[in-house]
């Protein structure tokens, strides 16, 4: 079944049709939720904030096609709530355990490098190649335009290649000039 059919059962009032869908986009949720807010207790109530809000305005959705970019909206806006509300110096945590056994030192190190990133960059790299969202949806979730993401793009793997490469011998890289 399609999900604009799944949408439509579950804007009839079909609760089964809303956890196939929430069930086929959960992880992608929990990943942002992860990426943006850190703490376990924080991603749990973004996630179950993002969840009843979605299913209490289902009937609000007109468009059954984007009803992905509607859920991921309410959640980064959860997300932001969050962080609003705690204070502005944040302890890093450690890093969550990987779900993947194939998971290398280069992408823990690439992970890190992208939880470094100011929070505009790091929901578009999240959402962009995390999420494997097309730009136009990035675009749409977030609410501002593709050439906007694409400079968010490309400045976060500009940031990135020099955050993940260290400076070779006799090169310069931006902070030394």
């Amino acid at each position: 079944m399609s999900v604009e059919q799944e949408v439509k059962l579950a804007k009839q009032g079909d609760r089964e049709a809303f956890i196939r869908l929430m069930r086929q986009i959960e992880q992608g949720l929990y990943n942002t939720a992860r990426a943006m807010v850190k703490k376990d207790e924080d991603i749990a109530d973004a996630l179950q904030e993002t969840i009843l809000k979605a299913y209490k305005s289902l009937d609000t959705l007109r468009e059954p096609g984007f009803f992905k970019t509607w859920v991921y909206r309410i959640l980064i806006n959860e997300c932001n709530s969050i962080l609003k509300k705690r204070s502005r110096s944040v302890p890093i945590e450690k890093l969550p355990e990987t779900q993947d056994a194939a998971d290398n030192m280069a992408s823990v190190e690439l992970r890190m490098a992208v939880d470094k990133l100011e929070d505009p960059q790091r929901i578009v790299v999240i959402l962009y190649y995390f999420q494997d969202m097309p730009l136009k949806q990035v675009a749409d979730t977030l609410q501002i335009s593709e050439s906007a993401v694409k400079t968010r793009l490309y400045r976060a793997r500009k940031i990135l290649m020099e955050e993940i490469k260290p400076a070779e011998e006799g090169k310069m890289n931006h902070e030394s000039i």
